[in-house]
């Protein structure tokens, strides 16, 4: 069946089925966002997700994620409608990625594979490279039991970009020698980053931080009037950028950061160990929100709890809600007796609401439109000059 799917050349985008699991802590409505999450991963890689399935299980099954009878009704799908891959919500296991390549006979990916392929296609510059390609063979490196014969029998396409794609790493000793190469290569890269930062003077350091695709970079080209690349996909930026921004009489460096997302793999995070320095290294956290996703209380929870296993969660923080041109709500009949819900709470509420319980400063602003652009700006030159006055006393000409 496979070699007669195979043999037949499809036009377009591949085909997904998306598959995630709810349990009692994650209920049905929960798992829809994540998969929503997922699925707008997919488009990122260029595929297609045309149907998904979800399953009430409190862990996964560990030789198939899910269920028996799932699975058979995932099987069945996949043959009558050909789709051309399968990805999991969590990461699969070896064992449980080769068990459900024999069942479903298709490319199975997981989250995890899912984000490095959309590193390995943004990744630019020879340091974002070296990143990608150490994570993807550290998570490679315990699959290659079946790995290879599945992608013997299946070249290119989402999910096998990079170093999936050579043919001569075929067993585990070239691919920890090629692991240990990239980890030298990356800490001399390493060095040559940290004496950039020391050598850029007695200047506040700015980093714009958050959940993928909020607007960072947007709102880095508004501040630093620069052209750094933006759009509405997820890790739209993979590579630091730094730009000198002066606010009125005031300099500072300001740099754009990958952005963070829910179950980031740990393989990223630390071999984009360099690049998430920019954040540990700064003064000040500007911490982008994008108040009109539903689940944007999720995403600060993900971005702080994120910052704060790369070290950085001491750091003080500006919290920026962008995107209020596009916040959405339904404003409530009077009779209507039910209880408000996050929908029902008009943007004057949400703002009354945050700026009451936030311990930091915060604002609310449009980067698309510039709404509040200029008390951003004040309000970012206020928190900066307090602590340039505090970290370099003697350098207080500017005011």
């Amino acid at each position: 069946m496979l070699e007669k799917k195979k043999s037949q050349i499809k036009k377009g985008p591949e085909t997904a089925l998306l598959v995630g699991l709810s349990s009692k802590k994650d209920g049905r409505e929960k798992v829809h966002e994540y998969l929503d999450e997922l699925a707008f991963l997919v488009r990122t890689a260029g595929g297609d997700p045309v149907k998904r399935f979800t399953q009430s299980l409190d862990f996964p099954n560990p030789k198939t994620y899910v269920g028996t009878g799932k699975l058979e009704e995932i099987r069945q799908y996949v043959e009558a409608a050909e789709i051309d891959m399968v990805i999991f919500d969590d990461e699969l296991g070896p064992s449980q990625q080769r068990n459900l390549e024999k069942v479903l006979e298709c490319k199975i990916l997981d989250r995890t594979t899912l984000i490095l392929d959309i590193f390995a296609k943004r990744a630019q510059t020879a340091h974002a490279k070296v990143q990608v390609e150490l994570a993807q063979l550290q998570y490679l490196l315990p699959r290659l039991t079946g790995m290879w014969t599945h992608l013997e029998r299946q070249r290119g396409g989402i999910g096998l970009r990079g170093p999936g794609e050579t043919e001569i790493e075929t067993d585990r000793r070239v691919i920890r020698d090629k692991i240990s190469l990239l980890k030298t290569r990356l800490t001399q890269i390493d060095k040559q980053m940290a004496t950039q930062r020391k050598n850029r003077g007695q200047l506040i350091r700015v980093a714009l931080v958050g959940y993928t695709n909020v607007g960072k970079s947007t709102i880095m080209n508004l501040l630093s009037k620069s052209e750094v690349f933006a759009e509405n996909k997820l890790f739209a930026t993979l590579d630091t950028t730094v730009r000198k921004v002066v606010v009125d009489n005031l300099p500072f460096l300001l740099s754009d950061t990958v952005g963070f997302i829910r179950k980031l793999p740990h393989g990223l995070v630390e071999s984009f160990k360099s690049t998430l320095d920019e954040t540990r290294e700064s003064d000040i956290l500007v911490h982008v929100v994008d108040i009109s996703h539903p689940e944007f209380e999720d995403q600060i929870k993900t971005v702080t709890k994120t910052l704060t296993d790369i070290g950085a969660g001491d750091k003080p923080v500006i919290m920026v809600f962008n995107k209020i041109d596009a916040y959405n709500w339904i404003e409530k009949e009077e009779d209507d007796l039910t209880p408000s819900t996050r929908e029902n709470v008009s943007l004057e509420e949400m703002k009354n609401t945050w700026m009451a319980k936030e311990n930091h400063p915060c604002i609310f602003i449009s980067a698309k439109t510039k709404d509040n652009y200029q008390k951003f700006r004040t309000l970012l030159y206020d928190n900066i000059k307090g602590i340039h006055a505090i970290k370099y006393p003697y350098n207080n000409f500017l005011y």
